[in-house]
């Protein structure tokens, strides 16, 4: 293991390199293409034994992915905002056919207007796709989560495909300190792919046929339960790799959550510049800390009353990077408040809208999040809807 400055798509596509990916389905969309144009260095190069598929649009880039991989292939691929929206219908297919694919999303906004920058409102479109999504907040972790997200996926008890998030530009393009392990690190760490029930001619299987009204339901409700189940597994895969590398990853996380009054909740690389205002508010006397919500698919429903329902925190503040067009909350703050529906201890539950298109949020707009719990607490009162935080007047 090494520690060098790579550019954190660069680190992404020598984690799947590394994973000895198979087939890599490539088209080009800002701000992802860094990591499938490395990765069509390294095949180019001779450097990895993959097939590079150069296809013409992102549907299919997510059907050449899943074709491989239930061909026994171990595949990958990798899209951003409008690429993702095209590749929804493969999307949903692809967790139904139980196709263990692994995508690196590099969060950007949907349009229109045309944004190429940062917000989650891309993955939160996704969010009831089937997939296991995970958000990473750093290079490190974008790096580490990658070969996990293999050795999930492809364990025989899971079998579905796992999405890893981190910010677009925030991250995609930024040159970070990354801790890089070697060949023999990750082939002890990740076996081989073998799907169990892979294409062959010779013992012939069908995979995604019509589905009668009489067995639909009975098909979903399997695939239901098994991305509920993959919380085991991810659990395990987690506290393995924290037995051989060091670095723990849990479903949520916490920054001084354990004698805070008011918490922020958050997802990607806004954990850690949130992590900077509590620091510094703490030296104010603010009992301010930060609750960050990992593990989005499957929601972790009990790690998150354990975190938020203890006898010190009075308000959660969530923290949305995308917005529910019509509805009366947030899409996480919705998530989190009815996760915490039936808790007699449960927190104020207060919904904020930020970094929208890639805005900068400034340290004083943090600091008014907070601010804002406070209030809400004062007045005990919950707002009716989500507030934006630095809309221009």
């Amino acid at each position: 293991m090494k520690r060098v400055g790579i550019e954190v798509s660069i680190a992404i596509a020598e984690a799947a390199a590394l994973a000895e990916v198979e087939v890599v389905s490539a088209y080009p969309i800002t701000p992802q293409t860094h990591i499938v144009e490395h990765l069509a260095e390294l095949v180019a190069n001779g450097e990895l034994n993959a097939e590079f598929i150069t296809v013409e649009s992102e549907h299919t880039a997510m059907s050449a992915a899943l074709g491989a991989s239930l061909a026994g292939a171990r595949a990958f691929t990798s899209t951003s905002s409008q690429g993702l929206a095209l590749m929804n219908e493969i999307v949903y297919i692809t967790s139904s056919m139980r196709a263990p694919v692994v995508m690196a999303l590099a969060n950007r906004s949907l349009s229109a207007p045309i944004s190429i920058w940062n917000d989650h409102s891309d993955v939160m479109n996704e969010r009831d796709t089937g997939w296991i999504s995970i958000f990473a907040n750093n290079g490190q972790e974008a790096y580490d989560l990658t070969f996990m997200a293999f050795k999930i996926g492809e364990h025989p008890n899971v079998l579905l495909p796992v999405m890893i998030n981190f910010d677009g530009f925030i991250l995609t393009h930024v040159i970070e300190p990354v801790w890089m392990f070697d060949k023999e690190e990750v082939k002890d760490f990740l076996p081989p792919y073998e799907h169990p029930y892979k294409l062959d001619v010779d013992r012939p299987t069908s995979h995604g046929p019509v589905g009668l009204p009489d067995i639909y339901t009975e098909a979903k409700k399997q695939q239901e339960e098994a991305i509920r189940n993959s919380r085991k597994i991810i659990d395990a895969v987690w506290d393995e790799f924290a037995e051989r590398f060091g670095r723990r990853y849990r479903a949520v996380e916490e920054y001084y959550a354990d004698d805070a009054e008011i918490v922020l909740l958050t997802q990607g690389s806004v954990t850690e510049a949130a992590q900077v205002v509590v620091d510094e508010m703490r030296k104010r006397g603010k009992k301010w800390g930060v609750v960050e919500l990992r593990l989005w698919r499957p929601f972790p429903f009990e790690d998150l009353k354990k975190v938020l329902c203890n006898n010190n925190i009075k308000c959660v503040v969530v923290l949305d990077r995308a917005i529910s067009f019509g509805g009366q909350l947030g899409i996480v703050m919705s998530e989190v408040r009815s996760a915490l529906y039936h808790e007699k201890n449960k927190p104020m539950v207060v919904g904020v809208t930020a970094g929208l298109g890639g805005r900068d949020i400034r340290f004083d707009e943090y600091v008014k999040m907070y601010e804002i719990g406070e209030k809400c607490l004062k007045e005990e009162k919950e707002p009716d809807k989500v507030i934006i935080v630095g809309l221009r007047e």
